[in-house]
């Protein structure tokens, strides 16, 4: 059960109550601390007096391990505990008495302890008497006086509820804000708000776990369908999604602060073994249309072993978690033919159909633990991925055109925490090593089919090119990752009495870590072909140089430091202040030491065409000594709560801040890959085909060939058609400025004790980074005057395409998020969550979408509704135990349509301007999902169990893809915003599992 210190109810409290619940719609859940450790803190009362001399002591049940704190001011505080169940011995004036209270993680819990009476925490009815012996499930400690917007995921939760993977993270969609996506190729992202997935980041133990090279906000989880840590291995969890501590550092939207499970005096190990395959499996829409059921096949299976090495003082606990997967991935030409198959060349007709693509992960974790004395502990913690698999095929990507993926991913982390008298230090000294590599599963040529219409005249381009097809040779070859070392230490100083009771918490980081990025793009050469008008041949090209030594990779040694203070500041019963402030800087030397190559300055500085356009070409050019490290990342957090009564039950919070995060290390390397490995784009005219950009040369046979296509990158005008990246000398850091206010109430109804919250949010996020296009007309123009489409492909002699890297993104989000939450317990056997999200959300650029190439600047895209978030979203959560030991788990996810964007190209002059649109449909998203568990205790210390869950029970199809181009009036796409078939979603899927435990 959930427990608070109560005290005798008054009728016009009630009223009270019930007013300001109904104004605010009735509000709360578990909120937390800002990091795994737990805190127990409160007043020790000797006959109802507040104690001048007592002593608490705080056991960890399983493992043993022990706190003692002296009583001050009638006040004591245990900090530094693990996630955990707790015995209380209080001892004061020559009594003692004895309780035990469970702790959740990062949490700071409030208990107030008794001798001489009935104890200060306990509540008439919570016991019963057995003979003669008093008896109390542990009550479960909540914490509401706190202002971070926080939902804890429990233990019971991972395990019992329904999940299509054993990715730990899929039930954080259970929390308003956050969604957790399973793509058509089976990768799995989380994100939070309007931003993306790059603005999270995970804390293990209380390490950060943030990817600073790749997207996806944590390592591992750009492109993969695995998961980051072993779930067998995460004990519980908490998300938070906005107003955190001061503690958190490069995260601008939801932090997860995890807590990984330890052995204890006795010896326990677990086996699970889960499958499905395409048998089990309802038939997709695409697969009822050809007829044909896609090979399909999904085995997870792994083990865990704890124990004690030293009674009391040393455990062990070790996890290994591995997947095998083989998931059909369907290709789907590109623009306006993914219904118009048969209007492709003949022979690349049969290459649209579906491949299965294998995955294999291993996942290791490890964990010893060992205290010394009463005041040290001692935790070395282990971590070891690796992951194979087949990618990169799929929508307009064909087999032959694939690549093959893989990742390793080392990680270790040595923690000393000490508790003195009124403090405790913890110490971690980390390591981590993590990359993610790619190469093409076939060497030679890619052919890649284009859409590439011209204006009226039938011999002017348009501007716009879309790719329908890409087959032969592809991919590219790459290795991108973070290696290094971290030291970082927390001090927090708790009982300090000015004005009420205030803890202390200051911490330092620093981190040295090496950030590589090698790409060789394109690895092959990619030929383009123009279906109206020859496909036979290319009209454009795309290759690299030959490599030369130590070209085609970035190494930056970058330095990070962080610093931050936190003060917890209990006023009194009802206020309590959270009063933070952070300052994090690092330098990246690739970026500041960069100097742009002679060659490529001389050009761009000398180009008339940049005389009039709306940048200046000297912000982008580095002489290795006019760039500096980002120095205001001052992040200021402040909140506020106020209890009511002074009990807990009923608490108002708010809480305003600023969070930065950090520029992925795989835009800013662009500026040099592209220069240590070059590439080159060149257009062709030929019988069929005019020029449809420039630089533009006369097709020849002879650059088909590598040789042909070398000696016309070393044609007479120096190297023409070489990209250029430029990156902005002042770029600055994203960020997130954060405002929330809401209202937690403990409520008891139906026999049972609820959580409810209700919380309006509003989050702007700024300066996300984004790719423009610097290429300008002869008056510096962009478009030509009067048109939406056709961007320019003028450049600077020897070169093509110039990008410019630099700030930009936003976005702006007005959320309002109501929970209610009945924890499951042993006792009544059952729990429920509801989660529901109300989000106003609007951005500047298409989620997701770094690359903003088609307009002059990215004001000229315009504010619009976020496409990545729907504006309504109910999760509904459900547990119930059923006779026979059998637990019965329910999941409901309910959105409405986000908006889709597209391409518009029906203005009677074929000029083309992005559009947004909805599809046809109320909801967006529907899934409806159950798990039944049966088990079995064998009287031994063996348990055996069968588990069945259905994904998808009544068969909801949830569509990823639609086709977004309206095509041209002499072209209508008929399939405009129609769905193309890829899934959201799997269909009625059928999941089998056995275990034991011992």
């Amino acid at each position: 059960m959930t427990e608070r210190n109560k005290t005798t109810s008054k009728p016009a409290r009630k009223l009270l109550s019930c007013a300001l619940a109904s104004c605010l719609l009735l509000g709360a859940a578990p909120v937390f601390a800002q990091s795994t450790a737990a805190t127990i803190r409160g007043q020790v009362l000797v006959d109802s007096t507040p104690a001048t001399q007592a002593q608490v002591t705080a056991t960890n049940t399983a493992s043993g391990l022990t706190r003692t704190v002296q009583v001050s001011n009638g006040s004591y505080s245990v900090n530094g505990l693990p996630p955990g169940t707790y015995r209380l011995d209080v001892s004061a004036n020559g009594q003692t008495s004895t309780e035990t209270v469970t702790v959740q993680v990062g949490q700071t819990a409030t208990r107030n302890l008794g001798v001489g009476g009935e104890p200060a925490g306990a509540t008439a009815g919570d016991a019963t008497t057995l003979n003669a012996v008093q008896v109390t499930a542990p009550p479960v400690l909540v914490e509401t006086r706190t202002s971070e917007n926080a939902t804890y995921i429990s233990n019971v939760q991972i395990e019992s509820l329904p999940r299509a993977t054993r990715n730990f993270l899929e039930l954080a969609d259970s929390v308003p804000s956050v969604q957790f996506t399973r793509g058509a190729n089976g990768n799995t992202k989380m994100r939070s708000g309007a931003t993306g997935a790059e603005g999270t980041n995970i804390y293990i133990d209380g390490i950060s776990q943030k990817s600073y090279v790749l997207p996806g906000g944590v390592s591992g989880q750009d492109s993969s369908r695995g998961n980051p840590f072993p779930q067998s291995a995460i004990g519980e969890y908490k998300v938070i999604t906005s107003n955190y501590k001061a503690e958190f550092d490069q995260v601008s939207s939801a932090a997860i602060v995890a807590s990984t499970k330890s052995g204890g005096n006795d010896f326990h190990g677990s086996f699970f073994w889960d499958t499905t395959n395409d048998s089990w499996r309802e038939e997709s829409p695409l697969e009822r249309t050809a007829g044909v059921r896609d090979d399909f096949k999904e085995t997870q299976y792994g083990a865990t072993f704890s124990g004690p090495i030293l009674k009391d003082r040393a455990h062990f606990f070790i996890a290994y978690e591995a997947k095998e997967y083989s998931t059909p991935n369907t290709v789907i030409p590109g623009g306006i033919y993914s219904n118009r198959v048969a209007e492709l060349p003949a022979e690349l007709q049969p290459l649209v159909a579906t491949y299965s693509t294998p995955f294999k992960e291993d996942l290791y974790f490890g964990k010893i633990d060992w205290t010394l004395g009463d005041n040290s502990l001692f935790e070395l913690t282990g971590k070891y991925r690796k992951e194979d698999e087949l990618s990169d095929v799929g929508r307009i990507s064909t087999y032959q055109h694939g690549s093959e993926n893989g990742q390793e991913e080392k990680r270790a982390n040595l923690r000393w925490q000490y508790t003195g008298n009124g403090f405790l230090n913890d110490a971690n000294l980390s390591y981590e090593s993590a990359f993610w590599n790619q190469s093409p599963l076939n060497d030679g040529v890619g052919y890649v089919l284009s859409y590439a219409p011209f204006q009226a005249d039938g011999v002017t381009p348009t501007g716009d090119e879309t790719d329908i097809l890409a087959v032969g040779a592809g991919g590219s070859y790459q290795r991108k990752g973070q290696k290094g070392w971290a030291f970082q230490d927390d001090l927090t100083l708790d009982s300090l009495d000015w004005h009420g009771s205030h803890t202390i918490k200051m911490g330092v980081k620093f981190k040295s870590v090496d950030l590589d990025s090698t790409q060789y793009n394109p690895a092959n050469p990619q030929y383009y072909y123009n279906i109206l008008s020859d496909t036979d041949t290319p009209y454009k090209v795309r290759f690299g140089a030959p490599l030369e030594e130590g070209g085609g990779s970035v190494v930056s040694k970058n330095k990070q430091y962080g610093i931050y203070l936190q003060d917890d500041w209990e006023v009194d019963e009802h206020w309590t202040f959270n009063l933070g402030i952070r300052y994090d800087y690092e330098e990246t030397p690739s970026f500041l030491d960069f100097q742009t190559p002679t060659d490529v300055a001389n050009a761009l500085l000398n180009w008339s065409n940049l005389n009039n356009a709306n940048y200046d070409i000297a912000n982008y050019i580095s002489t290795g000594n006019n760039r500096k490290a980002f120095k205001d990342a001052w992040q200021p957090r402040l909140g506020v709560s106020y209890d009511i009564f002074g009990d807990q039950e009923h608490v108002i919070f708010g809480g305003a801040g600023r969070a930065y995060d950090r520029n992925l290390f795989d835009y800013l390397a662009l500026e040099q890959l592209n220069n240590s490995f070059k590439s080159y784009s060149y257009y062709f005219s030929s019988a069929n085909t005019p020029c449809m950009g420039s630089p533009c040369e006369a097709w020849n046979d002879s650059y088909l060939t590598q040789e042909g296509l070398d000696a016309l990158a070393a044609g007479s005008s120096g190297g023409g058609g070489r990209e250029i990246y430029l990156i902005d000398n002042n770029i600055k850091v994203p960020y997130s400025d954060q405002f929330s206010i809401g209202m937690r109430n403990f409520v008891h109804f139906w026999g049972n004790d609820w959580n409810t919250e209700v919380t309006f949010s509003r989050i702007v996020s700024k300066d996300g980074f984004v790719f423009l296009r610097g290429n300008r007309r002869a008056d510096g123009s962009f478009l030509l005057p009067g048109t939406t489409s056709g961007v320019p492909t003028d450049s600077p002699e020897g070169y093509s395409a110039i990008v410019l890297g630099t700030n930009g993104l936003e976005t702006r989000n007005n959320q309002l998020a109501l929970k209610l939450d009945k924890p499951y317990d042993k006792e009544s056997g059952w729990g429920l969550t509801v989660a529901y999200t109300f989000s106003d959300a609007k951005e500047n650029r298409q989620y997701g979408e770094h690359y903003s190439l088609d307009r002059e600047s990215i004001s000229d895209y315009g504010w619009r509704e976020a496409g990545g978030i729907p504006k309504n979203r109910l999760v509904v959560t459900g547990i119930y135990d059923l006779p026979y030991d059998v637990t019965l788990s329910g999941k409901l996810s309910l959105a409405s349509q986000t908006p889709r964007y597209g391409t518009n190209c029906l203005d009677g002059n074929d000029q083309c301007y992005i559009t947004q649109y909805k599809p046809d449909s109320t909801l967006g998203y529907k899934e409806f999902s159950l798990a039944v568990n049966k088990q079995w205790d064998t009287g031994t210390d063996i348990k055996f169990n069968v588990r069945a869950d259905i994904i998808n029970v009544f068969n909801w199809v949830n569509y990823a893809d639609y086709s977004t181009e309206t095509g041209t009036y002499s072209d209508l796409n008929t399939a405009y915003g129609q769905p193309t078939g890829l899934l959201a979603s799997p269909m009625r899927t059928f999941r089998l599992s056995f275990g034991l435990n011992w």
